[in-house]
């Protein structure tokens, strides 16, 4: 089973502002799509809350240490060790071929969860944001094994990205 994460990103890191995504790129919503539909996401309580639902064909897993955090149609756990021991107990239940489980942020739990991935899926966004106060963690310990020819969309260049360790 590959725990991987995956992420809308630049250069610096940049992934947020004020618990928003910093890009609106409908082609890296289509790939995230069709990379996690099918298995399990682990996420922290303000993406969740972001994102205000479920996301669907996935078993949404929730890390929060709120007792009183609802989130209907997902699982809540309160620690990361937590979240991945459920994620693989979840991700076994599915009829995949390939088992895998995606962290999805935000930048609290990819730095907690990081030390567990194996497999990174990055955007990569030729882009500089006025305004950033969320980082992705340092991956320079991850090697390219495939990445995408830039393409551009609404004038934002990007690019595919997969990692491994």
């Amino acid at each position: 089973m590959t725990i991987s994460a995956i992420a809308v990103t630049n250069e610096n890191r940049a992934i947020g502002f004020k618990n928003k995504l910093l890009w609106n790129l409908p082609p890296d919503l289509e790939h995230f799509k069709k990379i996690t539909s099918g298995h399990t996401i682990i996420m922290g309580g303000n993406t969740f809350i972001s994102l205000g639902r479920p996301l669907p064909n996935r078993v949404n897993i929730v890390i929060t240490r709120n007792k009183d955090f609802t989130a209907p149609g997902c699982i809540i756990v309160s620690s990361p060790e937590e979240a991945l021991e459920r994620a693989k107990m979840e991700e076994e239940k599915l009829k995949n071929d390939h088992k895998e489980i995606f962290v999805i942020g935000g930048a609290s739990i990819y730095a907690q969860l990081l030390p567990h991935v194996k497999k990174l899926y990055l955007t990569i966004v030729d882009d500089e944001p006025a305004e950033v106060d969320t980082f992705f963690p340092d991956y320079s310990e991850f090697k390219i094994i495939n990445e995408s020819e830039t393409q551009e969309y609404d004038g934002l260049k990007f690019k595919f990205l997969e990692l491994t360790r």
